[in-house]
């Protein structure tokens, strides 16, 4: 089995009102639940907002450490999952599932040097 990331992109602005985020976070914990019957789920969490990331950075004189996000962006990396699959279909299929529970996007992507996997992020850059 391979193990594939599934990134929760969500929009930069208020939070949905708490009566819709019940919903959504219901349908979260159902899918959740799933993964975990089907022996898939390894490891879930979400991220606080990007104003509290802290980047460190290594530079001419040392390391350099500054409040925020890295990138700004619109959307962010609000949460992830990290599954086993045996193929990229199978992590394709948690990743639709995820994103209809969370009404957000969803990247799937695998591992480097998985099985099948390896190589394939140092491969595009060359």
């Amino acid at each position: 089995m391979k193990q594939y990331l599934l990134s929760v992109y969500q929009p930069e602005g208020t939070p949905p009102p708490p009566e819709v985020l019940e919903g959504i976070m219901r349908d979260v914990d159902a899918v959740d639940a799933r993964m975990r019957a089907a022996g898939a789920w390894v490891f879930s969490g979400g991220l606080n907002s990007p104003g509290t990331a802290t980047v460190v950075r290594l530079t001419d004189g040392g390391m350099l450490t500054t409040d925020g996000p890295f990138l700004e962006g619109k959307e962010y990396l609000g949460g992830f999952t990290v599954v086993n699959a045996p193929d990229l279909d199978a992590a394709l299929a948690w990743g639709r599932e995820l994103a209809r529970a969370t009404t957000l996007p969803i990247e799937v992507r695998p591992f480097a040097g998985e099985p099948d996997g390896a190589g394939e992020a140092g491969e595009a850059g060359h």
